[in-house]
């Protein structure tokens, strides 16, 4: 027994001195004295990045209608006129309709264009005043037509206006003869009137018209 004793006492002695590796070698456990493997983070998933939401179409500024020559005011915006000429510097009257003359300025030009979408308009008192579009027309409602067609007036008028509208005296290419109770307009040599033979109301009048008692004006320039 005092054998058996010594061999086990020399055992213990002998795990005691191997270095540590060499016990668990001989015991066949893992090494307790290394250091612990260093750790190593695991590497976080890589952020994803959204797509970016598809770009919302920007719509088209509105683009404002285009407006007729003639149309500022009183909500007048008349269709494309007819443009007839004829070549010199006087008008034409053909089955009511004026010819303008090629060689005039493109405001009398207009101005007679004008005249003929009213040129068989009937009479009405005070027509072409509340607005230059009416169903009919008196007289200075249709010199104020014609004038704003050209582009010469903004307003209508009455014939006491245009006493004292524009410059004295006849015009190169357009004359108002007014008074406080009538007023016409010769424009390139043609007479646009209410007053004279045949029917009543907005007319290309073909007979020399008397001008007594009339004032004449003129825009200036014409």
């Amino acid at each position: 027994m005092r054998a058996t004793t010594l061999v086990a006492t020399g055992l213990m002695m002998l795990g005691c001195a191997l270095p540590a590796s060499a016990a668990a070698k001989a015991t066949g456990g893992a090494a307790s004295d290394d250091p612990p493997a260093p750790t190593v983070p695991a590497t976080p998933p890589a952020a994803t990045t959204p797509a970016p939401a598809p770009a919302t179409p920007t719509p088209a500024p509105a683009v404002p209608a285009p407006v007729s020559p003639g149309a500022a005011g009183f909500g007048v915006a008349p269709a494309p006129l007819p443009q007839p000429t004829v070549p010199g510097t006087r008008g034409v009257i053909r089955k009511g309709v004026a010819y303008a003359p090629a060689a005039a300025p493109i405001e009398v030009q207009q101005a007679i264009w004008a005249a003929n979408q009213i040129r068989t308009k009937p009479y009405v008192w005070g027509g072409g005043h509340a607005s230059f579009k009416s169903s009919g027309y008196d007289c200075s409602g249709t010199v104020s037509y014609a004038l704003h067609g050209g582009g010469l007036i903004d307003t209508p008028m009455d014939s006491s206006d245009f006493m004292s509208w524009g410059t004295k005296g006849k015009g190169t290419w357009i004359t108002v003869y007014t008074n406080p109770e009538h007023a016409f307009m010769i424009i390139a040599g043609l007479r646009l009137d209410t007053a004279g033979p045949g029917e009543s109301g907005p007319r290309w009048r073909t007979a020399k018209p008397s001008t007594a008692g009339f004032l004449a004006r003129h825009p200036l320039n014409y």
